[in-house]
């Protein structure tokens, strides 16, 4: 048994369950940001993917690989979102590192 298993995905919906204003309010607005609009529904779903990735998310991975594929996006466009949302996590992750090095100059004063 894992933690994660995907039938869960498909229970999503329950979590309005015990708060099903805040749910309903999450859910209506949730389908009105993937509506097509200044970014159609398949550079939404590609932006999802990478996000899902790095959040690490493995429902949010499922569910975005096959909404891209269902949106006409092909392997390569998702392996290219997910590649770029990489790049930005290790980017926004060795940026800190200015932070560091001005720590240690000012310890070492």
């Amino acid at each position: 048994m894992n933690y994660y298993e995907s039938q869960d995905l498909g229970a999503f919906g329950s979590i309005a369950e015990d708060a099903p204003e805040s749910g309903k309010a999450f859910f209506e607005w949730y389908g009105t940001v993937f509506k097509d609009g200044e970014l159609s529904k398949r550079e939404k779903n590609l932006i999802a993917l990478a996000v899902a990735h790095t959040k690490q998310c493995p429902y949010c991975i499922d569910a975005y690989t096959s909404a891209c594929l269902e949106s006409g996006s092909s392997p390569g466009e998702m392996m290219e979102s997910v590649q770029v949302a990489a790049a930005i996590s290790g980017g926004s992750t060795l940026v800190h590192a200015v932070q560091m090095r001005k720590q240690a100059e000012k310890m070492s004063m």
